[in-house]
């Protein structure tokens, strides 16, 4: 993807975060992810592009704007995109950290088309990839990630989705005496930041969103890191759509080149405070935001401070 066209997909996360930000903690998290829509798709429709959102809102019927298939831009280079206009409403509505404006794209073909139904994700750093997977057991991939971070167990960091469906993995961790980070909401800050160098986060696990999964995978891709990721529709409507999709095997484990391709860019940009990135900063002259930008084929890893003038 041209750089030029992937550095322009900031100027769109740039205007969801601004926009759901003032509707930060006033409790109304339907109008803080429309506000967040809106400005995104009003954006993407500015690109010179011929986008398709193949990870969006919903389907068509459930979701006005940036529904799956929906098409922005106004001509030019064909892209799929991928979109979560508002990661983590619910701490964006309450006022609490980790919220952010996430947008990942690819040339044709290169992003999973997932239903909305969940996965179980596991992402780790460049140090650890090929180390890890699923098809072994837990307590193995956490040994294993302990030996290549050279860290005694009981400072191994692992990030988890408090959930019932994840109750497992967090009594397993515990018997193994690691160190947990439990989180509301946002696997894809975590995943990001399981990805990240010292970051404090040596790996995240668990049962996520499955399209979060597909726009974590742009972003740990473009730091070296890995994830893995298998299906679990917890719906027999989410099956459906699954075998629609070409996903037949809910035991296959998807590799982050399935997941997303070699080409794929991952733009960010934080509302609320969070592990990867501060949230969006008004002072009496100006609106400052902060942005992460990745690029999967250079490795290239931006982070950057805009002020945008009233």
């Amino acid at each position: 993807m041209d750089r030029n066209l992937a550095l322009e997909f900031v100027r769109v996360t740039e205007a969801a975060a601004m926009a759901a930000s003032k509707w930060l903690g006033r409790g109304d998290k339907n109008a803080a992810d429309q506000a967040a829509v809106t400005a995104m798709r009003d954006r993407l429709n500015a690109l010179d592009i011929s986008g398709t959102i193949v990870i969006g809102e919903g389907d068509k019927d459930d979701a006005p704007m940036l529904f799956i298939g929906e098409k922005v831009g106004r001509g030019g280079v064909e892209v799929d995109i991928a979109v979560d206009p508002l990661e983590c409403t619910t701490n964006c509505a309450n006022g609490r950290p980790d919220s952010m404006a996430v947008l990942a794209a690819g040339s044709r073909g290169s992003l999973l088309h997932a239903p909305g139904t969940y996965m179980d994700q596991m992402s780790v750093d460049a140090r650890v990839k090929g180390k890890v997977s699923f098809a072994k057991p837990f307590e193995e991939n956490v040994k294993a990630l302990a030996k290549a971070l050279g860290k005694e167990m009981g400072d191994v960091v692992i990030a988890i989705l408090d959930r019932d469906r994840n109750k497992d993995y967090v009594e397993r961790a515990r018997k193994l005496g690691c160190r947990i980070r439990l989180f509301e909401h946002g696997t894809i800050g975590m995943a990001i930041a399981s990805a990240l160098l010292d970051s404090g986060i040596d790996m995240m696990i668990g049962s996520g969103g499955a399209p979060e999964a597909v726009i974590s995978a742009a972003g740990v891709r473009s730091l070296g890191g890995d994830i893995q990721a298998i299906l679990k529709p917890h719906k027999e409507e989410y099956a459906q759509q699954a075998r629609k999709m070409g996903i037949t095997d809910f035991s296959h484990i998807f590799t982050i080149d399935e997941l997303a391709k070699e080409g794929t860019v991952f733009v960010a940009t934080g509302i609320s405070d969070g592990p990867a990135l501060r949230g969006v900063v008004v002072t009496p002259h100006n609106i400052i935001t902060h942005s992460i930008f990745m690029r999967s084929k250079s490795g290239t890893v931006r982070f950057m401070e805009t002020h945008h003038k009233y």
